[in-house]
């Protein structure tokens, strides 16, 4: 498996709420409850707490950041009352899609932990990967 196809298919596992690394275990229990590993594979999905800030900032915080920009400078100015509806519509966009952007957080911390290896990280082995391969083939 290729490095590209191996980020597309974590970052789609991600998105769906599912084990990066299997893509059969679930990331929450619930709404957002973060569970701590895998039931799966056994993946644990933040060695350390606070692992994935970097992660879900970026996800969360351009999101806002966005719909500020749109808001102030876009609708709401010239038109209040549709600006409005905007804020109440994006915010329900921002608050319904939460746990799959953290997902995605989890997602690429799982990538940044198979492409920069720590011997001590409980990552498991790649189903189907050789004795000298690496987890995308490499």
């Amino acid at each position: 498996m290729t490095r590209r196809e191996l980020v597309l298919i974590a970052l789609r596992r991600g998105v769906s709420k599912r084990c990066p690394h299997c893509g059969e275990g679930s990331i929450f229990s619930g709404w957002a409850h973060h569970l701590e590993r895998c039931a799966v594979c056994g993946l644990v999905y933040e060695r350390n707490p606070g692992d994935t800030w970097a992660f879900t900032i970026f996800g969360d915080r351009l999101p806002i950041a966005v719909i500020i920009v749109l808001i102030y400078f876009g609708i709401g100015r010239s038109h209040p009352l549709l600006g409005s509806g905007a804020v109440v519509l994006l915010v329900a966009l921002l608050v319904s899609t939460a746990p799959n952007r953290w997902g995605v957080g989890i997602a690429l911390h799982y990538l940044s932990r198979v492409f920069w290896p720590d011997p001590a990280d409980p990552v498991p082995v790649s189903p189907g990967a050789g004795d000298h391969e690496g987890p995308y083939g490499g």
